[in-house]
């Protein structure tokens, strides 16, 4: 083999290796992905517009007040018969494993008589008001920590007002339920000369006629 042969297969080599290279380098270009700012995964959170739905609010209660002044206290007396398990409610008969509750409301907190109470509620102060009774049936462990009341609590607030309707009326002279302020219903005023706006009364006046003529004698 002389060294023109061997130039050539020398040059095939070098120029196929270029074009290796060449396919190399382009292909590199082409597909590698952009090097990150700073080393890590990616991870992608979505959003929340501020113009988003909103988890719904829990409506407030309404004022045991308000609740009182449509209570009735013959459905609290059958809810309370679960509570005749631990409480008397007729005059006179003592207590239980609870205080007696006739004349509860409006009574000094932790008074009954002949009943021992936790210290827990000794150290409150105050009188069993339609509010403080309100707290205390919702739940009786968060009014007062520490108290062996094991009653979980009543969550409807219409049974609690029907319930404090029922125990204000154990008493002698019950303390007077609020009373509804709903505005009366509007009447619609009759205009001058009697009848409603749509009746002939209120339609416009009629002028009187002219008089007729005298006969003639």
């Amino acid at each position: 083999m002389n060294s023109f042969q061997i130039n050539k297969i020398l040059g095939a080599l070098l120029g196929t290796c270029l074009v290796l290279l060449v396919v190399h380098i382009a292909a590199n270009a082409l597909f590698t992905p952009p090097v990150a700012a700073k080393p890590g995964y990616e991870i992608a959170v979505k959003e929340e517009t501020s113009g988003g739905a909103k988890t719904a609010a829990k409506p407030a209660e309404q004022p045991i007040e308000a609740l009182l002044a449509s209570a009735s206290a013959e459905h609290g007396a059958e809810i309370a018969k679960q509570c005749a398990v631990c409480h008397n409610f007729q005059e006179g008969q003592g207590p239980k494993i609870g205080p007696d509750l006739y004349g509860v409301v409006g009574r000094k907190i932790a008074s009954a008589p002949g009943f021992n109470y936790t210290a827990a509620l000794k150290a409150l102060t105050g009188t069993w008001t339609f509010d403080e009774l309100n707290k205390w049936i919702t739940d009786p462990r968060a009014m007062v920590p520490g108290t062996a009341m094991t009653f979980a609590g009543l969550s409807s607030e219409k049974q609690r007002a029907d319930v404090i309707a029922y125990l204000d009326s154990l008493s002698k002279n019950p303390v007077p339920l609020p009373k509804s302020s709903a505005p009366p219903a509007a009447t619609s005023a009759s205009p001058p000369g009697g009848g409603t706006a749509n009746s002939p009364a209120a339609a416009a006046p009629v002028e009187p006629k002219a008089p007729a003529p005298a006969a003639k004698e």
